[in-house]
């Protein structure tokens, strides 16, 4: 789990992401519930708790957001949910939702955006003057966190106990998976009752696996020599005890050797989705830690969480755009297209149809800019269009690392 002080950021400018200051403390409560509030429009990029503590005048004028932030990581625990929520609050703020297979028709002030892969979004704004060869202005993140993704074939046994196998996705550090609360989130595929299929977003917030550390007395030279996991044989959750050992009524079914996946997950899954087992075709699910982010410190001036990297910027320049746009006369006099830019599997390179290595955006970009100019906009419109447009690629920074001499890691790219 990552920590990072809490952030308080100002109105931005119509095309420049949030500045990130820091924040005094006491103006948020602390919420560690899962439970989604409805976005919030007061002020560009302001938020303020109903439960917040009565402050300064200073503090009452200058609002957090940091209350939303949270609900935002507690509800993306995979890259589905996270772009599934981004597309929850565009909606609330007025956006328009497109469809790729679809002829665009798009306006000067309209606000639209599209999803590829329900793990990718594309959002942009048309200012109101924009003409033929205007630029983008784009914030770019990624909606993809390193973590454990179930293996195609996950069911398997050993020393009577039904065990998952996992894969690690990105660049993680995996002995930290050990010993945690570890559940199941993900993207199931299932068959309509008319034989079409359908994606459903799966999330299952208790408990169901644990990746167990050795016991000292088993492994005596661990502090002298360090924890060094295998990761194909010890980093395999622990899902349930064997059926044979049990007495489970999985005895009556057949063995999960002859399946992809336990016929206990299927069940989970099936219950939360209150469909039958047999409806479920594919599943694509992570591992999850079911620990809420929260706010932490004596003075609550932290965030404890996971997947701050890259959520937290996926949220600050969703959230840019949204409140830039929120008022009609906020592009009124706009020349340029505003435009947000949230990709999946940048911690594998990106290289991936909803990838940031993908034509995706490019492709968006120049549909936007043939349906602007109606078939008239002239020799080049796309290349000058391009020459006058600019991209920021919001990754993330952290505090320094007090007990490691301070060392510090810097991330963020600006260009």
């Amino acid at each position: 789990m990552a920590a990072i002080t809490r952030l308080r950021l100002r109105p931005p400018s119509p095309i420049t992401c949030p500045s990130l200051l820091t924040h005094s403390p006491s103006s948020v409560s602390n919420p560690c519930s899962s439970r989604i509030r409805k976005v919030s429009f007061y002020s560009p990029l302001c938020y303020k708790s109903d439960n917040s503590i009565e402050s300064s005048p200073e503090t009452a004028s200058s609002p957090s957001i940091v209350g939303d932030l949270l609900d935002y990581l507690n509800e993306s625990w995979t890259q589905f949910h996270a772009t599934a929520e981004a597309k929850r609050q565009l909606v609330a703020g007025g956006f328009h939702l497109l469809n790729e297979n679809d002829e665009w028709d798009l306006k000067p002030g309209g606000r639209y955006f599209f999803t590829r892969n329900m793990s990718c979004l594309i959002a942009f704004a048309v200012g109101e003057k924009c003409t033929v060869g205007s630029g983008f202005h784009v914030i770019a993140a990624h909606t993809d966190s390193p973590c454990l993704k179930l293996k195609p074939k996950s069911g398997s046994s050993k020393s009577n106990y039904l065990m998952v196998n996992v894969q690690t996705y990105g660049g993680g550090l995996w002995h930290t998976w050990f010993d945690r609360d570890l559940s199941v989130a993900g993207r199931v595929i299932l068959r309509g009752s008319d034989g079409s299929f359908l994606h459903k977003l799966v999330k299952v917030k208790r408990p169901v696996l644990r990746v167990p550390t050795l016991a000292i007395h088993l492994d005596r030279t661990v502090n002298k020599d360090g924890f060094k996991p295998n990761l194909e044989t010890h980093l395999i959750p622990l899902l349930a005890m064997n059926e044979d050992s049990s007495g489970s009524k999985e005895k009556d079914k057949p063995s999960s050797s002859k399946a992809a996946h336990h016929p206990l997950l299927m069940q989970v899954l099936s219950n939360e989705l209150s469909c039958g087992i047999d409806d479920i075709v594919s599943i694509e699910l992570n591992v999850c830690d079911t620990q809420p982010s929260c706010l932490g410190g004596g003075n609550d001036e932290f965030i404890f969480s996971g997947r701050l990297d890259n959520l937290a910027s996926s949220y600050c320049a969703l959230r840019a755009l949204i409140d830039s746009t929120r008022s009609p006369t906020e592009l009124s006099s706009e020349q340029s297209i505003r435009m947000v830019a949230l990709f999946d599997n940048e911690e594998v390179g990106s290289n991936s149809v909803q990838g940031a290595g993908a034509p995706t955006m490019f492709q968006a970009m120049r549909r936007i800019v043939k349906c602007l100019g109606h078939e008239s906009s002239g020799e080049g419109a796309f290349d000058r269009a391009i020459r006058q447009s600019f991209l920021g690629m919001l990754s993330f920074s952290l505090v320094p690392y007090a007990s490691h001499g301070g060392l510090t890691c810097f991330a963020y790219t600006d260009l």
